[in-house]
């Protein structure tokens, strides 16, 4: 069985990261989501390996074994996209196909809009690319949800890194096994005096694709690193907005691929719908979008066959 290796190289954005690597070919990034690592991709490394690339999976700025700097400024959307294509070549790669889950999704969007020249396809799980819309995205947020909107109560500093620090491995058993409480607007809104934690119901028992090492690996590599660093990135929304001026109304060109759960709540509503109604106008490249029934929003994890296969079949086609 192809090994998993693991070492830290420097990137040219300057930031020296952890890899988690296994295969050799064409290079393929990797991107985690929030809050998770490189070890989510743990079924795809071996997999995409076995196939003939070589398949690097980085713990992202802020996060295990690469960490980061403390300043909320140092985690906007180009440090973030600096940090990935800065691997290319700092791997003696003059190219890669980027593929990102949830916060590493729109990582790897920016990256195929602001560098098509070092990123030669795209993949997507779990969110799709967003237009730059014509007002802060905060701004937004706070006319259609309110303060609750849990992206909203992620700004606050110290208050949700304290909520999901004080029981790191209960905080992963409810937000990756447990079910998301939506409020009546039909999206993810903190209860007033509560917080993040209250989303999610508490699961009797993990669903089959969430074992106990799995949480134990997570709530390991968060006793140590902790939650504010991740989630900067949030706090870098209105700033993102700002540093991307220059791309408003700009395409993503690379040949590109959404992945998504059926059941996955970014998703599986109406306004998300609408936009992916018009995705070939942001990504006109688009060769196609896979859904995977039965499957929410830990994509690669809850699924690893299916998105291993698709993005086997995206990977061959380039």
């Amino acid at each position: 069985m192809t090994e998993i290796s693991h070492r830290h190289v420097e990137s040219a954005s300057g930031l020296r990261m952890h890899i988690a690597e296994a295969g050799t070919g064409p290079l393929v990034l990797l991107l985690h989501g929030f809050p998770e690592s490189w070890y989510s991709w743990r079924h795809q490394l071996t997999a995409l390996a076995e196939a003939g690339y070589h398949v690097v999976a980085p713990d992202q700025r802020g996060y295990g074994r690469t960490g980061g700097p403390a300043e909320v400024e140092a985690y906007s959307m180009l440090h973030l996209v600096g940090d990935a294509l800065g691997l290319i070549p700092a791997l003696g790669e003059e190219q890669a196909v980027v593929v990102g889950h949830d916060w590493g999704a729109p990582v790897a969007w920016c990256s195929a809009l602001l560098r098509p020249d070092l990123v030669r396809g795209v993949a997507g799980l779990s969110v799709p690319p967003t237009p730059r819309g014509s007002t802060a995205p905060t701004v937004g947020l706070r006319h259609l949800f309110g303060e609750a909107y849990y992206m909203l109560y992620f700004h606050q500093i110290g208050v949700p890194e304290a909520e999901l620090q004080r029981d790191v491995r209960g905080s992963f058993r409810k937000v990756l096994g447990g079910r998301v409480e939506l409020g009546s607007l039909g999206v993810p809104l903190v209860p007033e005096g509560g917080g993040f934690l209250d989303l999610f119901d508490e699961p009797a028992e993990l669903p089959d694709w969430l074992t106990e090492e799995d949480l134990d690996f997570y709530a390991a590599e968060f006793e140590t690193s902790g939650f504010a660093r991740p989630l900067n990135w949030y706090r870098n929304l209105d700033r993102n907005w700002e540093l991307t001026a220059a791309w408003h109304g700009a395409r993503i060109l690379p040949p590109a691929l959404l992945v998504a759960g059926e059941k996955d709540l970014v998703v599986a509503n109406s306004a998300a719908r609408e936009r992916l109604a018009h995705l070939t106008e942001v990504a006109p490249n688009l060769r196609g979008t896979v859904w995977l029934p039965d499957t929410g929003h830990w994509t690669q994890q809850e699924r690893p066959k299916e998105v291993n296969d698709a993005l086997i079949a995206f990977l061959g086609d380039l």
